[in-house]
């Protein structure tokens, strides 16, 4: 068990699967909605009849799976995910994704820039702000991302090894984060950057 002051995770290993689970003011709350089973299956027009004949899975569990009363092995979300042209990891990742997930940013100071930061396991979101003639070489440690600036506010110019691009208000680039680049402020600006793990959904 991992204890702290808001709340307590527990992990159960039983035969093929593990289950994640919050105990939140006394509350049991699994981190996984598989309620999403239900919403797939009525998208294509499908009983719970037909989805077990499809799939290999009892009825009674399916029922249950799609009301949260029941933990899922990972052979089921397998056999489920078929019926709907899913792999199993889609469907932990609707059914995670559901959970909405709060956090609070972190702010520091990188050369010329003040920034904010909101992080998570697949997305990071940065609003930069600077004076005019501030700058920034590859903000923090760059993973193997996208990276996308947006420009809120004034003019920027934006440089990579073999490129210079000027941004104004409303405009905004995309490139691969992992290229050596570089914002300058030619006007006092605000700015979002949205760092985006390749091969990951929101």
């Amino acid at each position: 068990m991992f204890f702290d002051n808001k709340f307590i995770c527990i992990i159960y290993y039983k035969r093929k699967y593990t289950s994640l689970v919050q105990v939140t003011e006394g509350k049991l709350k699994g981190i996984y909605d598989f309620s999403i089973l239900r919403e797939l299956r009525k998208r294509e027009g499908l009983m719970i009849a037909d989805v077990s004949e499809r799939s290999g899975v009892s009825a009674a569990v399916i029922s249950k799976l799609e009301r949260n009363q029941t933990r899922a092995e990972l052979e089921t979300i397998y056999r489920l995910g078929r019926v709907f042209g899913l792999n199993s990891s889609d469907i932990i990742a609707l059914a995670e994704s559901r959970s909405a997930m709060k956090n609070t940013a972190t702010q520091y100071r990188a050369e010329g820039f003040h920034f904010q930061e909101m992080r998570y396991s697949n997305v990071r979101c940065l609003f930069g702000s600077a004076k005019k003639g501030g700058r920034v070489s590859r903000p923090r440690i760059h993973q193997d991302d996208y990276e996308l600036c947006w420009v809120l506010k004034g003019k920027i110019a934006f440089y990579l090894p073999h490129e210079k691009h000027q941004l104004g208000e409303g405009e905004a680039i995309q490139f691969d984060a992992l290229l050596e680049h570089t914002y300058e402020a030619l006007e006092d600006c605000q700015i979002i950057i949205i760092h985006i793990k390749k091969g990951k959904r929101f």
